[in-house]
């Protein structure tokens, strides 16, 4: 928590940047501009993909011995969203110790589902087989993602299917983190959503949820109350039916948190609004310890308040 001086100061700072036109001051540019610069390494431009081109960023924190490893995945409908949007992400999980990184994945009209599932989990196999030359630990990956990014590291989580094929076996995944994810949200009333996830035929194999079989790595949804864009149900009935089947699995819910708001409180000059960072570091620690816990219910550390929706 920072001083009440100085988050009016940063409210200041977002507010000049804007006016005098830095980047897009609705999106991530403001966010970006604010990032600390010290601290970390950033490798930008690694291709994982050679028959496509992709590539990732690594963020990389001073110092780092076998330190654990996210693959952050972001979000935007599977049809907007570039890697380099995203350095207050990198900069944010790299300052709790973290080796970061985020890769760029093949957006509709492109290509539909499941291209940019296996364009994920070729980013894994990557970036474990690269960790060890950044200070990273390969064994120690943590699979991380915000709106359909969630979505992204939900299904590589729930379905092993596609790191198998990427060549990772999903015993190396110690954990995965969900903000704000859509993992259960049929049926599809956007025509877009229809299009890309036409090719699935039956509907329900587009689903996180329909994967579910106790045997996943440990989960952490986290979900804001008043995200109108993806309902937190998404999260209550995915974390319900993990618990049922016996998968390990913890929910965090925040009161006065939007869709949007769910990735910004990462960034530095928002960090006051939550606890996020902290909440996600200290998790991904957890579970890289020499005897990680494994929640093994439905537990929701949430603020105080009703249901999700």
């Amino acid at each position: 928590m920072i001083p009440r001086l100085a988050q009016g100061a940063t409210r200041m700072a977002v507010f000049m940047l804007c006016l005098l036109g830095v980047a897009a001051c609705s999106g991530t540019g403001v966010l970006n501009a604010l990032t600390p610069r010290s601290g970390y390494a950033i490798h930008r431009d690694l291709v994982f993909d050679t028959a496509t081109g992709l590539a990732l960023d690594l963020y990389v924190p001073a110092g780092a011995r076998a330190a654990p490893v996210a693959v952050f995945f972001y979000g935007g409908s599977w049809q907007d969203g570039r890697r380099a949007d995203y350095r207050f992400v990198g900069e944010a999980l790299a300052r709790q110790g973290m080796v970061v990184a985020i890769p760029d994945y093949r957006l509709y009209p492109a290509v539909r589902f499941p291209a940019f599932l296996h364009d994920a989990a070729r980013a894994v196999a990557w970036t474990q087989a690269h960790a060890a030359e950044h200070g990273g630990d390969g064994r120690m990956l943590v699979l991380i993602g915000h709106s359909a990014g969630a979505y992204n590291a939900a299904m590589l989580t729930l379905d092993p299917s596609y790191l198998r094929q990427a060549g990772v076996d999903r015993a190396a995944v110690r954990g995965m983190i969900g903000l704000a994810g859509p993992y259960d949200f049929l049926p599809l009333r956007d025509p877009a959503l229809q299009d890309i996830f036409a090719p699935a035929g039956d509907l329900r194999l587009s689903q996180p949820i329909t994967y579910v079989d106790g045997h996943n790595p440990p989960m952490l949804l986290i979900h804001g109350r008043d995200d109108r864009q993806v309902s937190p149900g998404n999260t209550a009935r995915l974390a319900a039916r993990v618990g049922q089947a016996g998968g390990p699995v913890s929910v965090r819910l925040y009161d006065r948190m939007s869709h949007v708001f769910a990735v910004a409180n990462l960034a530095a000059p928002l960090r006051w609004r939550s606890d996020l960072p902290e909440t996600i570091g200290d998790y991904v620690h957890q579970l890289s310890g020499p005897d990680p816990a494994r929640p093994a219910a439905h537990a929701a550390a949430s603020d105080p308040g009703g249901a999700p929706r």
